[in-house]
């Protein structure tokens, strides 16, 4: 069995975070994430306003950022500099 665990977002080389999916299954996260921001665009916005869709992204900005933390790798405590 492999020790090392098939992470869906790799660290980044540079700065502090994940950088782009490195299997299908992130990728599928990241179009599930564009595809319902897209739809609070469409949905939201004309009936109930730019702050509501603000609050409606934050919340999935945050979604995306907590299945990135369990399903990524996980970055250095520092931020990576290019020196």
């Amino acid at each position: 069995m492999d020790r090392h665990p098939e992470y869906w977002f790799p660290a980044k080389r540079f700065g502090w975070g994940w950088g782009p999916p490195r299997v299908w299954q992130g990728w599928l996260v990241l179009a599930i994430f564009f595809a319902l921001v897209l739809a609070g665009a469409v949905t939201l916005l004309p009936t109930h306003g730019p702050g509501v869709f603000v609050g409606y992204t934050l919340v999935l900005c945050i979604a995306l950022v907590i299945v990135c933390a369990i399903k990524g790798e996980p970055p250095d405590a520092n931020w990576r500099s290019r020196r």
